[in-house]
C-alpha cells in the first residue's frame, strides 16, 4: 500500500476542535480512554481465542514514555485492525468499532451472556489523545488475518495519512508526540497516578518500563505493573479478608480511618447488569451537614474503568453517607463519559441500591440493636430526610426511624413499631412533641395529661423533625398527633371546660387585653394537670421551634399568634380571678399576666422577648412576697 492522505468523513475542523478543546474537562482522561480501548481490543482477541486457541497469549497493555523523543506510546497485543477497519473506526468520528463488533456477534446468533463485556461503546474516546499530542501515530496489525500492518497518523487538523508498516505481532501501538505543555505525561509518577485513579481495576496488567541505575552506572530495565487488577467488588464475600475490606473502605470513604459498620455486596442481572460494594460508616464526619464540603454519590465504574467518584444519580440524597462502588457492564454514557445520560437504567440501579441498603439496615436493626442505635444516632437526622422525599419507600423508612420518648431514659431510642406495640388500648393516636433538645420538651406542661394517663409521647428533637411531620400523617393506621398543636379533647371534660369558661369569663377578657397581640386566643384546656398554663400552636401554623430555625436561616416568615391555654383547676388561676374583681388591682394583675405568659415561653424552651422586663417583674413579685405588702 502506497502512502496516501485522506480527509475525515465528517465536518472535521470544527468537530475535531470540539473534541480536542471542549469535550473533556480533565486532560488526564486521555490515558484512561486509550487504556480502555486497549482493554477492549484484548477482550475481542481473547473472545476469538476461545474458538482459535492459537491466538491465546499472555495479554497485556504497555505504556512507554520516551523523554528524548518526547513521545508516549500505549500498546496492546489485542485484536488489531486492518486498513479498512482503521478507516472505518478511526477515520470516522463517533464510529465505534466495539459497537459494530457486538452487533456482528449478535447477528451471528451469539447469546448475550457469551459476549465479552466491553466498555468502548462510545466512539470518540480515542480523539482525546489530541488534547496532549500534536501528532498521533497508530501502527496496527489484525490478529488472525494475513492483511499487512497499517500505519495511521494525523495532527488532528482534518486530515490523516495511511501507509503500510512493519509489525511482526498482532495488536495496536499508539504513539503520541506530546505538546510542550503536556510533557508532564512523560513522568512515571504522573502516569502511575492516572492509572491508579482510573484504570487500577482493569483485569489485564498495565506495565511500564522502569529504569534502575546500578552501582557500576549501567542501567537495568524492568517492567513495573501499574494496576492492582483486583476489583474487590467482583469477588465473592467469602474470599475477601477483613483487612482487604478495611483497606478498600479507607480508599473509598470521605470519613477517614478504616472502621466501617457494614459491607454490603449487590449483584444485579437482567435488564440492568451491575455489581456493587457499599459501606455503612460507623461515625459521621465533621462535614456531614456541610453540603459544599462533602462529596456525594457513589463511585461509578464501567467494566472496571473508573468514570466518576460522585455519581449522585446512583443513590438518593438521604443515603449520602453510604460510600461504595457501582460497576456496570452496559450503562450507556455520553461521548465524553464524564456526564451520564438521562437513562432509565440509572433509575433502576438507584432503585436496586436503595432497596438493598434499606434491607440491610432492617436486618441490622433486628440482629444488632446496639449497633443500629449507634448508626442512627450518627446519621438519623440525614436518614429521616427520606420520609419527606422518598414516597416509594416511606413505609420502610418509618420502620427504621427511631426517637427518644417520655417513657424512655435519656439517650435510649425506640422505633415507631415499638411505640405502637406499647400503646394502651384506650390510646388511639401516636403522640409527639418537637423541640430543640430532650431537656426542653421533657419539661413541657403539655405532657402532663399524657403522663397521668400512662400514654407515651415521642420526643422529636432533630431540626428536620418539624419539617417531616408536616406530611407524615400515619403509621400502621395510627394518626400522628402533636400534643402542642391544635385543639385537645378529653372525654368527659366538655362540661367542665364550659363551666370554667363561663365562670372565669372576666379574667379571660382581661388577659386577652393585657397580652394584646402576643396571643391569638386565651382559653381553658384539659391537657394541663399541674401547671397553670401553656402555649399552644394552631394546627396548621409553624411550631415555635421551626420558626426559630427559619429565622436562624434568615428566612422571612409570618409571625403566628399563640394560644394561651389555662388550667381551670390550678389555684393560681382562681387567685387571679379573685384579684380581677378588684378594679384597683388592674395594674398588678397586668404584671401577673405578663409574667404568666413569659413563664409559658420558658417552659416550652422559647426565648423571652424582653428578659430584662421579666427579671424586673419577678423581682417585684419576690419583694412583695417577702415584705408581705
Amino acid at each position: 500500500m502506497m502512502g496516501e492522505t485522506r480527509e475525515f468523513k465528517t465536518e472535521v475542523r470544527q468537530l475535531l476542535d470540539l473534541m480536542i478543546h471542549s469535550l473533556y474537562s480533565n486532560r488526564d482522561i486521555f490515558l484512561r480512554e486509550l487504556v480502555a480501548n486497549a482493554a477492549d481490543a484484548i477482550d475481542k482477541a481473547r473472545f476469538e481465542s476461545l474458538t482459535h486457541p492459537e491466538m491465546a497469549k499472555k495479554w497485556e497493555i504497555r505504556i512507554t514514555p520516551d523523554k528524548k523523543a518526547k513521545t508516549l506510546t500505549i500498546s496492546d497485543n489485542g485484536i488489531g485492525m486492518t486498513q479498512d477497519e482503521v478507516v472505518e473506526n478511526i477515520g470516522t468520528i463517533a464510529k465505534s468499532g466495539t459497537r459494530a463488533f457486538l452487533k456482528l456477534l449478535e447477528e451471528q446468533g451469539s447469546k448475550k451472556e457469551e459476549l465479552p463485556e466491553l466498555i468502548g461503546q462510545f466512539g470518540v474516546g480515542f480523539y482525546s489523545a489530541f488534547m496532549v499530542a500534536g501528532e498521533v501515530v497508530i501502527v496496527t496489525k489484525k490478529a488472525g488475518s494475513d492483511a499487512p500492518a497499517v500505519r495511521w497518523s494525523s495532527r488532528g487538523e482534518g486530515e490523516y495519512e495511511l501507509d503500510s508498516a512493519e509489525k511482526s505481532e498482532p495488536g495496536t501501538e499508539i504513539t503520541l508526540h506530546l505538546k510542550e505543555d503536556a510533557e508532564q505525561y512523560l513522568e512515571s509518577w504522573k502516569l502511575s497516578g492516572i492509572i491508579h485513579k482510573y484504570s487500577d481495576f482493569i483485569e489485564y496488567p498495565i506495565v511500564m518500563p522502569e529504569v534502575k541505575v546500578n552501582e557500576d552506572k549501567t542501567e537495568t530495565v524492568t517492567d513495573r505493573v501499574l494496576n492492582s487488577q483486583k476489583a474487590i467488588w467482583l469477588r465473592k464475600p467469602s474470599e475477601i479478608t477483613e483487612e482487604e475490606y478495611k483497606s478498600f473502605y479507607s480508599h473509598l470513604s470521605n470519613f477517614g480511618g478504616t472502621e466501617y459498620l457494614k459491607a454490603i455486596h449487590l449483584s444485579a442481572e437482567g435488564t440492568s447488569e451491575f455489581k456493587a460494594l457499599l459501606f455503612l460508616p460507623k461515625q459521621a464526619p465533621f462535614n456531614l451537614l456541610m453540603p459544599d464540603l462533602q462529596k456525594r454519590g457513589l463511585q461509578l465504574y464501567v467494566r472496571r474503568v473508573f468514570i466518576t467518584d460522585e455519581c449522585k444519580e446512583l443513590i438518593p440524597d438521604y443515603l449520602r453517607f453510604v460510600c461504595g462502588v457501582v460497576d456496570s457492564n452496559d450503562l450507556p454514557l455520553n461521548v465524553s463519559r464524564e456526564i451520564l445520560q438521562e437513562n432509565p437504567q440509572l433509575a433502576r440501579i438507584e432503585k436496586a441500591v436503595t432497596a438493598k441498603v434499606l434491607s440491610e439496615l432492617k436486618k441490622l436493626l433486628e440482629t444488632d440493636r446496639e449497633a443500629y442505635a449507634g448508626f442512627f444516632r450518627e446519621f438519623g437526622r440525614i436518614f429521616k430526610e427520606g420520609l419527606h422525599t422518598d414516597f416509594t419507600n416511606a413505609e420502610k423508612l418509618k420502620d427504621l426511624v427511631m426517637y427518644e420518648s417520655m417513657n424512655t431514659e435519656p439517650g435510649k431510642m425506640i422505633t415507631l413499631a415499638e411505640y405502637v406495640a406499647a400503646m394502651p388500648e384506650s390510646q388511639k393516636e401516636i403522640y409527639y412533641i418537637t423541640g430543640e433538645k430532650r431537656e426542653s420538651v421533657a419539661s413541657s406542661p403539655a405532657l402532663e395529661y399524657f403522663r397521668s394517663k400512662g400514654y407515651d409521647v415521642l420526643f422529636m428533637t432533630d431540626p428536620i423533625d418539624d419539617w417531616i411531620m408536616q406530611q407524615m400523617f400515619q403509621y400502621r393506621k395510627k394518626n400522628f398527633k402533636s400534643i402542642a398543636k391544635g385543639d385537645f379533647e378529653v372525654e368527659g371534660a366538655a362540661d367542665m371546660l364550659k363551666a370554667a369558661q363561663e365562670k372565669f369569663a372576666g379574667l379571660v377578657e382581661f388577659l386577652k387585653k393585657a397580652l394584646g397581640d402576643k396571643v391569638g386566643e386565651v382559653r381553658f384546656s384539659a391537657r394541663l394537670t399541674d401547671s397553670p398554663c401553656c402555649l399552644i400552636t394552631e394546627g396548621n401554623a409553624l411550631s415555635p421551634h421551626l420558626e426559630r430555625l427559619f429565622k436562624a436561616m434568615h428566612q422571612e416568615i409570618p409571625e403566628s399568634k399563640r394560644i394561651l391555654e389555662l388550667n381551670p383547676k390550678h389555684p393560681l388561676i382562681e387567685a387571679m380571678f379573685e384579684l380581677s374583681k378588684q378594679s384597683d388591682k388592674a395594674p398588678e394583675l397586668e404584671m401577673y399576666a405578663k409574667v404568666l405568659f413569659d413563664q409559658a415561653l420558658l417552659t416550652e424552651g422559647s426565648p423571652l422577648p424582653d428578659p430584662a422586663a421579666f427579671a424586673r417583674e419577678v423581682t417585684n413579685l419576690l419583694l412583695k412576697g417577702i415584705s408581705g405588702k
